[in-house]
């Protein structure tokens, strides 16, 4: 079996859907490059019909970039799907994202429509799709929430009216990941075309389990995750590129790679943030400013002594170049004569002792101790052993 997932990244379509992120062609085309040079597979770069800002970004990209698939959103709708494939018309590999919902919620409360006009949209969606692209992909919004026995049928007949990808999203992040994973190998073992399309996982953080999902569906057979830099998104967000990537990356018992390069992770990472005005949180994972800071002693000695004590990812595979001892009121010795050491002052024994009393009534007054102080505790400290043995 291919071992290959798919990286396919909607920050610039999903992600912008964040109250306040709108962005303007130039900044999508530069966080478009910026994706092509992090080696994504797939960049949905915007939703075509639903404005000229958005229809011009993604024809400009397709203008731009050579080596990702470039996608287009659209609903089960005849205009949506014309509009969306005179924007990527210049796309050297298009695909139009089409698709309609699936669950009873969504039926009977939102479309208000019956189960079979559901397969019919959708089946005609995707044939006229094809007249534009040879790539298509069919997405059962709440597929989550959706009947696995309808969802099967659903997804049988538009991979027979052409659908290359089917993307089962988890749209108002409502799965378990058991359950979730359930649901894909349901797919797997129960459309009997399914051998010709590609399998996709798109999850929401509402749980917080949009991660966890998107692994549980790879596990079960999907080779396409999508996913948003920084996690970004609609509501709580969506899945994290950088967390799923890694997780691939260095979990031995998952069999499968990307062509992510993992070393440009921290550098989009904040292009993202700085262009979208969205910091990123300090304990995010792979990119927060505290994922490889060290603060509380215990942690702080086991680090100095061997990195893979605390750290399982090394910095520089996501493009940091260091980690860091933090100076607290949490933090030991071993700590303290770490980072004295790094400033060229080596410390022993009762002078180390010494200097780290007057460290800890530091530290409680202070949030940090940084190289100033630490520097200003030294002379203090030189100063009174000059005295002293005067």
């Amino acid at each position: 079996m291919d071992d290959r997932i798919y990286i396919f990244d909607t920050t610039l379509r999903d992600g912008e859907q964040v109250p306040g992120c709108k962005l303007n062609t130039a900044q999508k085309v530069t966080i478009a490059l910026a994706l092509e040079e992090l080696g994504v597979d797939v960049i949905e770069a915007g939703f075509p019909v639903s404005s000229p800002g958005d229809f011009k970004s993604v024809m400009e990209i397709s203008k731009v970039l050579t080596r990702p698939t470039i996608c287009g959103l659209s609903r089960a709708v005849d205009n949506d799907i014309k509009v969306a494939g005179e924007a990527l018309k210049f796309a050297k590999k298009g695909r139009i994202h089409t698709g309609i919902g699936t669950s009873d919620q969504h039926v009977k409360h939102k479309l208000r429509i019956t189960r079979e006009d559901v397969i019919e949209r959708g089946v005609k969606a995707v044939k006229l799709a094809r007249n534009y692209v040879d790539d298509v992909e069919f997405y059962a919004e709440d597929a989550g929430r959706t009947d696995n026995d309808f969802l099967a049928k659903v997804v049988e007949e538009v991979i027979k009216a052409g659908a290359t990808v089917v993307n089962i999203p988890d749209t108002t992040g409502y799965c378990l990941p058991e359950e979730y994973g359930a649901k894909i190998a349901y797919l797997i073992n129960n459309v009997p075309n399914i051998d010709k399309a590609i399998i996709s996982t798109h999850c929401h953080n509402d749980l917080g389990l949009a991660t966890a999902n998107s692994i549980a569906g790879v596990r079960s057979g999907a080779r396409q995750i999508e996913c948003t830099i920084n996690g970004i998104g609609e509501r709580a967000g969506n899945t994290s590129l950088e967390e799923v990537v890694m997780i691939i990356k260095k979990r031995a018992d998952i069999p499968h790679k990307t062509q992510v390069v993992t070393e440009r992770l921290y550098a989009i990472s904040n292009l993202v943030a700085e262009t979208m005005g969205m910091p990123v949180q300090p304990n995010k994972a792979i990119v927060g400013s505290n994922a490889f800071a060290h603060s509380s002693g215990i942690h702080q000695d086991g680090v100095i002594k061997n990195r893979l004590n605390y750290e399982i990812i090394d910095p520089a595979e996501v493009g940091v170049d260091h980690s860091d001892i933090l100076l607290t009121a949490r933090s030991g010795r071993a700590a303290l004569r770490f980072r004295l050491s790094q400033l060229g002052y080596e410390m022993e024994g009762e002078d180390l002792n010494e200097i780290y009393r007057s460290f800890l009534t530091l530290a409680d007054e202070i949030l940090e101790v940084r190289d100033p102080e630490l520097h200003e505790l030294y002379a203090k400290w030189k100063e009174g052993e000059t005295v002293n043995n005067g």
